[in-house]
């Protein structure tokens, strides 16, 4: 059916509408010839300005059926007076036909002018949130600081607050051997100390092994069961149980013996 045929069709396999050959009889001159313009796609289906432009051109045709004819003075004047009246109407159809390409392209063109605004704006809005961010995390940046120098200094206030009169304190042993940020376990450089200067003291020293006199009392110090190694030959498995029965393992061993054999 012919809505069966609209719902399934494949509208981009559709060719243009066939046209049939015609024949023009002398003498005629038919009204769908000054349509020959028109085709599929560039006119046709006709729309509103199509209709305006066929109307036209039969009021065009009417107008020349009535033009009259230059067989006397009067009819060549009445004829250039009505020819130069269509040449008026046409020249300000053609001024009305500007003015609306004109307003279609001003309507494009502010379109276009607004996009780019719009455009423009959203790139503007972009970079001023990235100078903001930016400022921003400079700002904190800072404020830490601020705040790491007012720690510091605060630190150093109490320290010197404890002695603020400048007695002197006696040494709590027991203080610094149980806390191991104390000079004890971590003695800062800048007071003077350098553990890894003195990092052969901590080396162990021994004669023994660097010469052959050591290396015999060495010797003669180790236990003589150190030096005499024991081996104990493993002990075979057992196959076959107290029953004779010989287990799985056990054939399987001898299977195994046979394939190698």
């Amino acid at each position: 059916t012919l809505g069966t045929q609209t719902d399934y069709r494949d509208g981009e396999a559709q060719t243009d509408p066939y046209s049939p050959e015609y024949i023009v009889r002398s003498g005629s001159v038919p009204e769908i010839l000054t349509l020959a313009i028109l085709t599929w796609g560039r006119g046709l289906p006709a729309g509103q300005a199509e209709m305006e432009i066929i109307d036209r051109i039969r009021e065009k045709r009417a107008w020349e059926a009535a033009l009259p004819p230059m067989d006397s003075p009067s009819n060549v004047a009445k004829r250039l007076k009505m020819m130069e009246a269509m040449e008026r109407k046409e020249w300000a159809y053609r001024e009305e036909e500007i003015d609306k390409l004109q307003k279609v392209q001003m309507e494009v063109f502010k379109k276009l002018l607004q996009r780019h605004e719009e455009n423009q704006d959203e790139l503007h809005a972009t970079r001023l949130y990235n100078h903001w961010q930016n400022h921003q995390k400079a700002k904190e940046e800072k404020i830490r600081k601020i705040q790491h120098d007012c720690a510091l200094m605060l630190r150093k206030l109490i320290a010197k607050r404890k002695n603020c009169m400048g007695k002197l304190e006696r040494r709590d042993i027991i203080k610094e051997y149980n806390d191991f940020s104390s000079q004890v376990y971590a003695p800062l450089s800048r007071i003077g100390f350098f553990p890894d200067n003195i990092s052969d003291l901590y080396a162990v020293k021994s004669f023994c092994p660097n010469t052959f006199a050591g290396l015999c009392e060495l010797e003669k110090s180790v236990q003589h069961s150190v030096s005499q190694f024991k081996i104990k030959a493993p002990k075979p498995k057992y196959t076959i149980t107290k029953t004779g029965y010989i287990r799985r393992s056990g054939r399987l061993e001898a299977v195994l013996a046979q394939v190698h054999q």
